[in-house]
């Protein structure tokens, strides 16, 4: 057979995802200052400003307690927040340390690349998530069903998805000295504006009418219905239709952000 008749062949995909997929998880858990801080953090919060009042109802007559209500807060906080830190800080790290173009000497496809730090990042969140939940449920007595307990896990991870966009875009447009403060300086003031560390109500006047613009606000009224707070306004659909449009917005901001890096370095 000669050579131009041998059929070319191509590394299977799952094999490649799985590896690189663990490769990217043990990345972001052996540094400390990332995978510590994402995990302890929400639980940390709730220590501190839910557990003193976990029991008490929510407003007057309300059958779900302030412990409840802020379970589903920081759950929220804490799967959005691996996502934009996660990706945020570590892309661009990765770019100033020139990672990146060792990578593009691979025969790794760059899909696979970035699934498996998306893959890496949800098993992240999610072990934020579960840690949280036992928190609440073992000390601030967190009284939610088991159907209240999934719906409340699977809303929180899919609304960390809208923020993947979101930290690519801030890993390719930051540089990595700017990224640290760049991303904190972007989520947190959101993370309040959106009611997620204290209800809207409490908030300026202006802050309460920019909320519902914020995607973070958009995602706490989908984990608060889960644990049976009341909405703060429009309907469950909307709330869907805004993440998912900004999901595509933020994608394609990632996807500008990662063609204007490649094109500086490689045009």
């Amino acid at each position: 057979m000669s050579e131009a008749t041998v059929p070319a062949s191509t590394a299977p995909i799952m094999p490649m995802l799985l590896k690189q997929s663990w490769a990217e998880f043990m990345k972001l858990i052996r540094v400390p200052a990332f995978s510590a801080t994402s995990i302890v953090l929400p639980t940390m919060f709730y220590a501190f400003i839910g557990l003193g009042q976990a029991k008490e109802p929510l407003t007057a007559g309300s059958h779900v307690t302030f412990g409840e209500y802020f379970v589903a807060s920081m759950a929220l906080y804490g799967v959005a927040n691996v996502m934009v830190l996660g990706f945020g800080i570590s892309v661009a790290n990765e770019r100033g340390q020139k990672q990146d173009l060792l990578m593009q000497a691979t025969p790794l496809p760059a899909m696979v690349f970035f699934t498996a730090k998306t893959l890496a990042a949800l098993v992240v969140a999610f072990m934020s998530l579960t840690v949280l939940c036992l928190f609440a449920y073992l000390t601030g007595g967190a009284n939610l069903d088991a159907s209240q307990w999934l719906t409340l896990a699977w809303r929180a991870m899919l609304c960390s998805i809208p923020f993947v966009g979101l930290g690519f875009a801030l890993g390719y447009f930051a540089g990595p000295n700017s990224a640290p403060a760049v991303t904190n300086l972007i989520y947190l003031p959101t993370a309040f504006a959106s009611g997620l560390f204290f209800p809207l109500r409490l908030l300026p006047g202006f802050l309460q009418h920019l909320a519902p613009y914020l995607p973070l606000y958009r995602g706490a009224q989908l984990v608060w219905d889960a644990v049976g707070a009341p909405a703060e306004g429009g309907s469950l659909t909307s709330d869907w239709i805004y993440m998912a449009a900004y999901t595509a917005a933020f994608f394609l901001l990632a996807l500008r952000a990662y063609r204007r890096d490649q094109g500086r370095k490689f045009n």
